[in-house]
């Protein structure tokens, strides 16, 4: 092992020996979160370690009044590390801060048409996750996450970066080794012409239709899906919860079925 490598268990194990969630906390927020409810003692404690090293390694900032305290961080961290529970240590890498507000907040928007018009609106959001930048997060709606009610804005967020991870957001992140991008780019682009065209004739779907806003919103909400409500997207869009699968290098399905 050379000298980096060994520095960097030494740090990690420095930090976990520090910083480590206490067992209680971590299980009674867990307890909390149906979404965590499927796994294992192994997943567990690898969660818990990687929750505790991602709040070590960002800064929780407050804006518009909001109180940050431990217990918000601990769902936060939570959740964000089930999407890469499977995946590298180093996932979210290249940002380091996460600001939240207490509640939904409003972001301007200027676009400008084939025109040449420029048009002013306003946005009201529960999260908003920037390129290289901070991620953005409602209190509010955190705490509301992980109830297996199939929406979840930590997921949605954190999903929108690990997109981002090999450029701007457009539904097709960095794929593992022996995943296939021609597989990807088929499956995602029939499901997502598919709800845009159920949404488009008025037709009431399962799957939010705000996930037609664009292909990196559909990545995100089914990244929501997939965690949340897992029977639903296997039934809706069975070839993405494969891809999902694969991505995630998790079972959600599977963990449902065996914690029933």
């Amino acid at each position: 092992m050379n000298l980096y490598r060994r520095f960097g268990r030494w740090r990690r194990a420095r930090i976990l020996e520090r910083n480590a969630i206490p067992s209680d906390v971590f299980d009674a927020t867990a307890a909390a979160l149906p979404i965590l409810h499927g796994l294992d003692a192994d997943e567990r404690t690898r969660l818990r370690e990687a929750a505790s090293l991602f709040i070590h390694g960002k800064a929780f900032s407050a804006a518009g009044g909001a109180a940050v305290d431990d217990a918000t961080q601990h769902i936060i961290a939570l959740q964000a590390c089930l999407l890469t529970l499977n995946l590298g240590e180093d996932s979210y890498r290249g940002w380091s801060e996460i600001i939240l507000y207490p509640d939904e907040f409003l972001r301007d928007l200027e676009e400008i048409d084939e025109a040449g018009v420029v048009h002013r609106s306003r946005d009201i959001l529960a999260g908003e996750s920037w390129h290289g930048g901070p991620l953005v997060l409602s209190i509010a709606d955190v705490e509301t996450s992980g109830q297996t009610d199939g929406v979840n804005v930590v997921l949605h967020e954190f999903a929108h970066k690990l997109d981002m991870l090999n450029g701007d957001a457009n539904g097709f992140p960095p794929l593992h080794r022996g995943m296939d991008a021609a597989a990807w780019a088929r499956d995602f682009s029939a499901a997502y012409e598919d709800l845009c065209a159920h949404v488009d004739a008025g037709k009431d779907t399962a799957i939010d239709p705000y996930a037609t806003t664009n292909p990196a919103e559909f990545f995100a909400v089914l990244t929501e899906v997939f965690f949340e409500t897992p029977r639903l997207l296997d039934a809706e869009y069975p070839a993405i919860y494969r891809q999902l699968q694969q991505f995630y290098r998790q079972h959600p399905l599977a963990r449902l079925e065996a914690h029933a």
